[in-house]
């Protein structure tokens, strides 16, 4: 009886695992064919914590390649940055209600310009694959990312800068507003 117990747990766990497997490979219309793409994918979506992008790059040259997957990467991060810290300065601006918001707001774009192209510089690599591709030339992928709290950190340093900013921040506010972004974006 024992035996036949094992035997049946086996068969079902088997017959579950094979069901699972052929549930994961979707048919692909006629003429097309998945494309596994390195160095991007879930692992490599911006998160609540971090700020993500991945590119390619091709070049005759493998030095080119990889020079031309950062750029293209380090332009995606920085735009994917410019526009979280905009909605989050916009709902930070209007939620505070000052009677300065005009200047308030010309004052904190500026700043996200200069915080945007300060922080760049803390960019770490996160993946990178060069292969060379049949015509001779090179195809580097990269993934790389940036730490959302170093740039709330930075907003903090360099708003205590600014006597007529520092006056009207509040971090925790600030902080709140710039978390409850990040997470829709991990939402996403």
């Amino acid at each position: 009886m024992k035996k036949l117990t094992y035997s049946s747990l086996f068969l079902f766990a088997l017959a579950g695992a094979v069901m699972i497997g052929c549930k994961g490979k979707e048919k692909l219309p006629k003429g097309e064919k998945e494309v596994n793409i390195p160095c991007s994918g879930p692992d490599y979506f911006t998160s609540n914590k971090f700020f993500r992008a991945n590119s390619l790059g091709e070049s005759s040259d493998l030095v080119v390649s990889k020079k031309k997957a950062m750029d293209n990467a380090r332009a995606e991060l920085a735009a994917a940055i410019q526009s979280t810290v905009k909605t989050v300065t916009d709902n930070y601006v209007n939620s505070r209600e000052f009677n300065n918001k005009e200047d308030l707001e010309e004052r904190f774009e500026q700043l996200n310009r200069t915080i945007v192209d300060q922080t760049l510089s803390g960019i770490k690599m996160i993946c990178e694959k060069q292969v060379q591709v049949d015509a001779g030339g090179y195809r580097t992928y990269v993934a790389i990312e940036l730490s959302a709290s170093d740039i709330v950190q930075q907003y903090t340093e360099n708003l205590s800068k600014d006597q007529r900013l520092k006056i009207d921040y509040d971090y925790e506010k600030f902080k709140e507003t710039f978390d409850k972004e990040m997470d829709k974006m991990s939402n996403k």
